[in-house]
Order: C-alpha cells, then structure tokens, then sequence
C-alpha cells in the first residue's frame, strides 16, 4: 500500500458563527448583568501528546459516491483544469477516522504525486480544481485494506478534507528542477 507522508501539527478548529438581523423599531432588549467569572487558576496538569483531536460526526460524512465507491463532498467547488494521476499536487489536508473522528494525520502545503498516495486520495484529487476543497470518504478498500498502518487500525473507513492549492505536470517539475540546479549561485551564497 502507498502512504501518505505524516505530519505532526496541531489542528485549528474554526467555528462559525451566525447571528440573526434585528429589526430597526424593536425595544432594545436589557441584558441581565452577569458576575464577574472567576479568575482562571494555574492547571499543572500535562497535555498528553500527539495532541489527538476529534472531528465531529456531520463532517465525518459525504454527500455523493462515485462508480468506484468513493464518497465526496464539494465543499467549496472551483472550475478548471484538474491534475491527472502522474502529476505533483500542493495541498493542505486533514485525515480522520470515519468510525469516531479521531484524527490520524494532516498537513499544510504538502507536496505529493498524485498517484502515489492510497487509491481514494488519487481519485478524489483528480476530481478537484485548484482553489477547491473536498471531503472524501474513502472506504477500506480504497484506503489501505486490511493492514493496520500507523494509528490506522486494519479495514478502517477514512475521511480527508483536502484542499487542492496547486499542481504540476511531471515535465514542469523537472523543468523546476533543472532551473534550478542550472541557475548561478546568488553573491550572499557564496563563500568568503
């Protein structure tokens, strides 16, 4: 089975809020005042680590499946040209346990090939479009099967949100590379 590369950052939870519009004739409403809470007190207690946060059970689902079993969500769409398997991709994701949340991996602009990574990642990123960001729900068998993987107990269902940032064709990132490697060394490089 292919792995994806592991990264260990903390995860940031945002939470949205919404707050309904107030007619302009209605009586102002009086708050009851509240007491002051109580200072907050020292807590010598110790963060285990890795830090293991759970995601919810509503973001643990998708909304269409595809021919192969592949379930996705759209959550924020984009239009354009989408990476074909043997290209290089740039993207911030998040993988969890569909069974309970718990999460196993993330990363933050993170350089991958395409089809180098578990089958239900590849698919799902080749349906994507730069700027765009989906949630798949790979089952097992587009996962990693069988086989117990890190904290990936064996026959697990996983769960990515992916944002798609950027992607490459092989032959631009060799173009890239040989730039590179071929460009003159800058002044403050060299030694004195």
């Amino acid at each position: 089975m292919k792995l994806l590369p592991r990264a260990l950052s903390p995860l940031a939870a945002l939470v949205a809020l919404s707050l309904a519009p107030v007619p302009a004739h209605a009586a102002p409403v009086r708050k009851p005042v509240a007491a002051k809470p109580a200072p907050a007190k020292p807590d010598a207690g110790i963060i285990p680590l890795p830090l293991n946060p759970v995601v919810p059970t509503g973001q643990r689902v998708c909304a269409a499946k595809t021919a192969s079993g592949l379930g996705y969500t759209m959550l924020r769409p984009a239009t354009g040209a989408k990476p074909a398997a043997s290209d290089f991709v740039l993207v911030n994701y998040i993988g969890y346990l569909a069974a309970d949340g718990a999460v196993f991996d993330q990363g933050m602009r993170s350089a991958l090939q395409a089809d180098a990574v578990i089958p239900g990642f590849s698919e799902g990123l080749r349906m994507m479009a730069k700027t765009g960001i989906a949630r798949l729900c790979i089952p097992a068998a587009l996962g990693y099967g069988a086989q117990k993987t890190g904290p990936i107990p064996a026959n697990a269902d996983l769960v990515f949100q992916i944002e798609l940032l950027d992607f490459k064709t092989a032959a631009e990132v060799e173009a890239m590379r040989k730039a590179r490697d071929t460009a003159p060394a800058s002044p403050a490089a060299a030694p004195q």
